[in-house]
């Protein structure tokens, strides 16, 4: 670990103040690089997927540690600003790394680094162009993580969005386009919710960029405060739309059901940007210093949040289908994530951060372990038992006279007998994941929980919304923990194993890795929780995130002082 932090470091020393815009770039260059390459060398398209995978994820991981350089405890931390065109804010195009962009970023980093290598395993040969559509849709998210830019915001949302419709309708099928039509329709609905509200709030304040907004909000007039709520509420609808909130929720889980695995594992990643919008926006548009603006829209978010972990949590109970439980996995976590953000507690949001970081890492996992199990089970229904080299006899014929208690329905041995590797690997990953999204100790996804819980009791007065919230935390916990041991038992203990699962490498190497960073994340949850602690308190208190906006400096041209007598 050591060695990776002096890698980073030196990485800050030579990239720096270039290193913001990377993220972007390399997947963006990478894309280009793959449509001059022919589709017959798949396998040179998949090593360059990885190797843009792995250096988007060091540098994510250098910003992250970059925007900790100045860290004290409790102060904000450093905040890196790049000026894209080098025209100062609000003018240009403003590239913003603080605390939740490069979380977000590290966080997008490690999914699409894991899911990139799974696909090599086959599902790249599914269709043409999967690794550059999976590269275009990371420059989309890394790029909506790190603009500090209204309008280039929605930019980067429809790139990302084109990219996730080719994505979705990979590998073709019935199923995908039935459900992708439906995530088609209601994602340019929201788009379109998107730009009337960017181009009203653009009609009343005179700007797009988010920390200039926050400025202008504050001093409007009280004529103008109608028109900015109004714009504002139809900029939450288009992010709720694409953060799976209840009631514009209905296109999520066949969508993501309907996907191919590696593309539903960093689909987990599109639901965490629309909160990640609602929650930048919200916390910078309405701050406490806005006057009569502050704090707009806290009850509408507590309630839409509380509505989709309460359809989330009767979904995850209602259904046994394997990807379907995936599913109404995100759902419950943005229902958490929205509810979290309404009570506008920094306790909680600390809390919620950490959640955020376990609960997609957790479903990203879950994703990719449901495709081995399903093509495992797809496999055994198609063997007879006694055909099954996985069932083969225990014991010998001579010792046959052992008691009729010791040996199964087919003369094998209750005892003794060895569980191979893969079905061992698939049972202990889904228990992993089971605890996970349960949120049940040891693991990161209690942690989360409990630090949400712990922010809600320490409140000085709980309001009804937080008990409501305490209590469906709680529930939808246990009805997780049903619904996943109900299919766990099902697929592992009540089916005969007819098959042995055949995993490969490429599939195996990635849900261990994502499991272990849930693992990390508890092993390491003092600092992270510190993280978490140090972003919720910038994002109570904005001030420092407009100060740089504001305060970044244009670099002088070489030509102009080489001018100078």
């Amino acid at each position: 670990m050591n060695d990776l932090f002096r890698f980073l470091d030196r990485l800050l020393e030579f990239t720096m103040p270039h290193l913001v815009a990377v993220p972007i770039l390399v997947p963006m260059l990478t894309a280009a690089l793959m449509l001059l390459i022919d589709e017959k060398h798949r396998r040179l398209k998949s090593t360059l997927s990885v190797i843009s995978g792995l250096i988007g994820l060091l540098a994510a991981l250098a910003l992250l540690r970059w925007v900790n350089a100045a860290d004290t405890g409790s102060g904000p931390g450093s905040i890196g600003v790049y000026l894209a065109g080098n025209w100062k804010a609000p003018f240009g195009i403003v590239l913003v790394a603080d605390r939740l962009s490069t979380l977000m970023v590290a966080l997008t980093g490690v999914v699409a680094f894991a899911a990139s290598i799974y696909s090599t395993s086959r599902w790249d040969r599914a269709g043409v162009h999967f690794h550059p559509l999976l590269q275009l849709q990371l420059m989309g998210l890394n790029g909506a993580f790190l603009t500090g830019d209204l309008f280039n915001l929605f930019v980067f949302f429809e790139v990302m969005l084109a990219a996730s419709y080719g994505l979705l309708l990979h590998g073709s099928g019935r199923l995908r386009v039935s459900a992708g039509l439906h995530y088609i329709a209601i994602n340019l609905a929201a788009s379109s919710l998107f730009l009337i509200g960017a181009a009203l709030l653009y009609g009343v304040t005179g700007t797009l960029n988010m920390a200039d907004l926050g400025v202008r909000i504050a001093q409007l007039d009280a004529a103008d405060r109608g028109l900015v709520h109004a714009a504002a509420a139809i900029l939450a609808t288009a992010f709720f739309a694409k953060a799976g909130a209840w009631p514009l929720n209905f296109w999520l889980v066949p969508a993501y059901s309907a996907a191919v695995s590696p593309v539903s594992a960093v689909f987990a990643l599109l639901t965490k940007l629309g909160i990640y919008t609602l929650l930048r926006l919200w916390t910078v548009l309405f701050a406490p210093d806005t006057g009569a603006s502050a704090q707009f829209g806290q009850q509408v978010l507590m309630a839409v949040g509380l509505a989709t972990l309460s359809i989330g949590a009767i979904g995850i109970v209602g259904t046994q289908r394997l990807s379907n439980l995936a599913g109404y996995s995100v759902l419950i976590s943005a229902g958490t994530l929205l509810t979290a953000i309404g009570l506008g507690q920094p306790a909680v949001w600390a809390g919620a951060l950490y959640y955020l970081l376990s609960s997609t890492l957790a479903a990203s996992a879950f994703f990719l372990l449901i495709d081995m199990i399903e093509r495992w089970r797809n496999a055994g229904a198609s063997i007879a038992p006694h055909e099954s080299a996985g069932n083969a006899p225990f014991l010998s014929e001579d010792l046959t006279a052992l008691d009729d208690v010791n040996l199964d329905d087919e003369q094998q041995a209750l005892y003794g007998r060895a569980i191979p590797a893969g079905v061992a690997f698939l049972g202990l990953g889904f228990m992993g994941c089971t605890l996970l999204l349960a949120g049940l100790p040891p693991l990161s996804g209690f942690v989360g929980k409990f630090a949400m819980l712990s922010g809600l009791l320490d409140a000085p007065v709980m309001s009804t919304a937080a008990w409501t919230f305490l209590a469906l935390l709680l529930v939808s916990g246990f009805l997780t923990l049903v619904a996943l041991s109900r299919t766990g038992i099902r697929h592992f203990w009540t089916q005969p194993l007819s098959a042995m699962p055949a995993l490969r490498a490429m599939e195996v190497l990635p849900v261990a890795a994502l499991l272990a960073a849930c693992v990390a994340l508890t092993l390491e949850a003092g600092p992270v929780m510190q993280h978490a602690s140090a972003t919720a308190d910038g994002l109570l208190d904005p001030s420092a995130y407009r100060n740089a906006v504001a305060g970044a400096q244009q670099v002088p041209n070489p030509a102009a002082g080489a001018a100078k007598p």
